[in-house]
C-alpha cells in the first residue's frame, strides 16, 4: 500500500499522487497532511529547502478548495518568480484529476495586465511574489478578502529579502478568520514576529532541530591563502569531475566576474544575479536545468527559488554576512534524500565564522587541503577509466570498426590502454606539473583560538578504493564504513575523499598491510572491493582530529530590491558576522589558460 493512502488523501489525489511517482512521503509531509486535513487551524512547519514542503501544503489546500466556487480562495506567496513558477506548476500537477480548479501565478517581469485578467477568469489559488502581489492589491486588481487560506513559504527568505512590509500589508488586507500556513528553513526573530501578529495559537511541526541543517549534507572547509581563492575553485571543480554545483558569491560584481573567469578557463560556467534580465536569467536556469552548465555562479538572492535536482556541490567562494542565509545555501543539495556536499573556501581571517556556522546548524565542518595538482591528476584518470568501462556503445559505430582495427592492429591492449587515457591525463599533467601547492597551514583546533595543528608521523598512506557516491556513500559514511571494516579507531582513517565511482582514504603506514589484506577481501552488494596504494599522499599530512560524534545520514518585487539582506533593520542579529571593512581583491598577473574540460 502506498504510505500517502494512510494520511487521509481522496481519490483524486492519490491518483495524481501514483502518476507523479512519489511512493513514500517525507516527514515534513506526514506530519503536516493529516493535521491540515484534519481541521482548519495555523500551523509553523520548519523544514529545510528540499524536503517537499510544496507537497506537505498543496495536497491539503487542493482537497479543501470548492472548484464550484469561482472565488480566490488561497493566496500562497513565495520569494522569487522561480519559485512561484515552480509551485504553480507543482500545483496544477497534483490538481490534473480535480476538475474546476484553477491556479495563477502572479510575479514580476510579466504583463501585471494579463495576470490580472487571468485572476479575473476564476482562480480558486493565487500563487505570487510579496512586491506583485501588493501592486495588484493597490491597483484593485484582486481581491483577497474573502480567503480562506494564506500558505506563507519560504518565509524565512521573503523577510531576509525586505518583503517584511509587503507581507504585512497583505496579511491586513485578508480576513482575520482564514487559516495561515507558516513554511520556513529557520525561524528567525522576524518569522517569530509574522507568527506572533497573524497567526491564533499555531501548531508547530519541526523536521530534524530549529535552524539546523540538513543530515544529507556534509560540510567541508578549505583554508587558503586570499590571493589563491580563484585558483582552489579551479582545483576544487577539477578534483570532482561530475560536478553540478552552485557557487555563491556575495556582490553581483563578483558574481560576474568569477563566471567569466570559469567561462574562460575552459569550464561550463555562467552567472545569475540581478543584474540580468529576466530573459537571460531563464535562459540561464534552462541550461543549468538541462546540465549544460556545470557550475552556476550566483548571489544569494538571484538563487532564490532554485529548485533543481542532484546538485552535487555548493561552494561558499565567499560566506554570506548572515549565518542562516549558508543554511539556505547548502540546502540546495542533498535534496530528496541524495547526499550532496557543501563546500567553503576560506581564509584565516575568516576561520572564526566556522565555529559560529557550527553552532547554528549543529554539524561539524571537515578541515580538508586543496588537492595537490598530481592528485587532481590521478583522479582524472581513475574518472576517465570508469566513463570508459561505463560508456554505452551507440552501434552506428560498428561500420567504422574494420578500419580504426586496421589503425590499431599493431598496439597491443596494454598499449592501446596507455593511449587511450594519455589523451586526458596529458592534459592535466601538462597544466598541473608547473603549479605550486595551495593549501594554507591547517587550521588545528578551531575551539582553542586555531591552535597549532595536530601533526602527522610523516608516515600517511593513501589509498584508491573502488567505491563512491554512486554506492550512496559520502566521506562520513565512507569513514564509519572503513573503519568499521578494518577494526581501526576513530581517528585512524583520515583524509577520506568520495567521487562518484571511487574514493581516497589515508591511514598511517602502520596499518597499511590489515588495509590491503582486509578490505580486498570483501565484497558490497556482490561487487569486489579493490583497494590500492595511491601514488600520491593527498596533499598535506597534516591533519585535524574528528570533533564531537558522527552524524547520521538520512524577484518578483519588481527590481525593488537591493542584494543585500534586512531590509530597513537596524543593528545586528545575533546571528551576523562581525563585518570588517572589505578589501578588494585586485587580479594578480597573467593566467595561463586551463585545458578545456571535456
Amino acid at each position: 500500500m502506498n504510505k500517502f493512502e494512510q494520511l487521509g488523501l481522496n481519490e483524486s489525489l492519490l491518483k495524481a499522487i501514483k502518476d507523479l511517482g512519489f511512493e513514500n512521503p517525507s516527514e515534513v509531509q506526514e506530519k503536516a497532511i493529516p493535521l491540515l486535513l484534519e481541521k482548519d487551524t495555523d500551523i509553523v512547519a520548519l523544514a529545510q529547502t528540499g524536503t517537499g514542503k510544496t507537497a506537505a501544503f498543496g495536497f491539503p489546500l487542493i482537497q479543501k478548495i470548492d472548484p464550484e466556487n469561482r472565488n480566490t480562495q488561497a493566496l500562497i506567496l513565495s520569494p522569487t518568480r522561480e519559485l512561484c513558477l515552480q509551485i504553480t506548476n507543482e500545483i496544477k500537477l497534483y490538481a490534473k484529476y480535480v476538475k474546476g480548479i484553477h491556479t495563477v501565478a502572479v510575479y514580476g517581469g510579466a504583463s501585471i495586465t494579463e495576470q490580472a485578467r487571468e485572476v479575473k477568469r476564476g482562480a480558486q489559488i493565487i500563487v505570487a511574489t510579496p512586491g506583485r502581489m501588493q501592486d495588484m492589491i493597490n491597483r484593485g486588481l484582486v481581491n483577497i478578502s474573502k480567503i480562506d487560506y494564506c500558505i506563507l513559504d519560504e518565509a524565512d527568505e521573503m523577510l531576509n529579502m525586505g518583503f517584511y512590509e509587503d507581507i504585512v500589508s497583505i496579511l491586513s488586507t485578508s480576513p482575520n478568520e482564514k487559516s495561515t500556513w507558516l513554511f520556513s528553513a529557520t525561524m528567525p526573530q522576524e518569522v517569530s514576529r509574522i507568527a506572533k501578529e497573524f497567526m491564533r495559537k499555531p501548531l508547530e511541526i519541526t523536521v530534524g532541530h530549529k535552524n539546523s541543517g540538513s543530515s544529507t549534507v556534509s560540510h567541508e572547509f578549505y583554508l587558503v591563502n586570499a590571493r589563491d581563492r580563484y585558483e582552489a575553485l579551479k582545483r576544487l571543480s577539477d578534483a570532482n569531475p561530475d560536478i553540478f554545483s552552485v557557487v555563491f558569491c556575495r556582490t553581483k560584481r563578483d558574481t560576474q566576474a568569477v563566471a567569466e573567469k570559469l567561462i574562460e578557463d575552459g569550464y561550463n560556467a555562467a552567472a545569475l544575479h540581478g543584474d540580468l534580465s529576466q530573459a537571460q536569467r531563464d535562459s540561464v536556469m534552462k541550461s543549468f536545468r538541462n546540465r549544460q552548465i556545470q557550475m552556476l555562479v550566483a548571489t544569494d538572492v538571484a538563487a532564490r527559488g532554485i529548485d533543481v535536482d542532484n546538485i552535487t556541490h555548493v561552494i561558499n567562494y565567499q560566506l554570506p554576512d548572515e549565518i542562516e542565509t549558508y543554511n539556505h545555501r547548502s540546502g540546495r543539495t542533498g535534496r530528496a534524500g541524495k547526499l550532496g556536499t557543501s563546500i567553503v573556501i576560506i581564509t584565516k581571517s575568516e576561520l572564526r565564522k566556522i565555529s559560529a556556522i557550527e553552532r547554528i546548524i549543529k554539524q561539524k565542518f571537515e578541515e580538508k587541503t586543496i588537492p595537490s595538482g598530481m592528485e587532481i591528476c590521478e583522479i582524472q584518470l581513475f574518472h576517465l577509466a570508469n566513463r570508459i568501462k561505463d560508456v554505452e556503445v551507440d552501434h552506428e559505430i560498428d561500420s567504422y570498426l574494420p578500419a580504426i582495427y586496421e589503425v590499431m592492429k599493431d598496439l597491443s591492449k596494454e598499449e592501446l590502454i596507455k593511449k587511450m587515457v594519455a589523451v586526458e591525463f596529458n592534459r592535466f599533467i601538462n597544466y598541473y606539473k608547473k603549479n605550486r601547492d595551495l593549501s594554507a597551514q591547517p587550521a588545528g583546533d578551531r575551539r582553542d583560538g586555531g591552535g597549532t595543528a595536530i601533526s602527522s608521523n610523516g608516515g600517511a598512506v593513501r589509498y584508491f578504493i573502488n567505491i563512491g557516491s554512486r554506492d550512496n556513500f559520502d566521506w562520513m559514511t565512507l569513514k564509519d564504513f572503513l573503519r568499521d571494516t578494518l577494526g581501526l579507531g576513530r581517528d585512524d582513517v583520515f583524509k577520506v575523499d568520495v567521487k562518484e565511482g571511487f574514493s581516497f582514504f589515508n591511514t598511517e603506514a602502520e596499518h597499511s598491510q590489515v588495509v590491503l589484506d582486509t578490505l580486498n577481501s570483501v565484497h558490497l552488494e556482490g561487487r569486489r572491493i579493490n583497494v590500492e596504494i595511491s601514488k600520491n599522499d593527498g596533499g598535506s599530512n597534516n591533519r585535524r582530529r574528528d570533533h564531537g560524534g558522527r552524524k547520521s545520514i538520512g524577484g518578483g518585487g519588481g527590481g525593488r530590491r537591493s542584494e543585500s539582506f534586512g531590509g530597513g533593520k537596524t543593528g545586528r542579529s545575533e546571528n551576523s558576522f562581525d563585518r570588517p571593512a572589505r578589501k578588494t581583491e585586485g587580479r594578480s598577473g597573467t593566467r595561463e589558460r586551463k585545458p578545456r574540460r571535456s
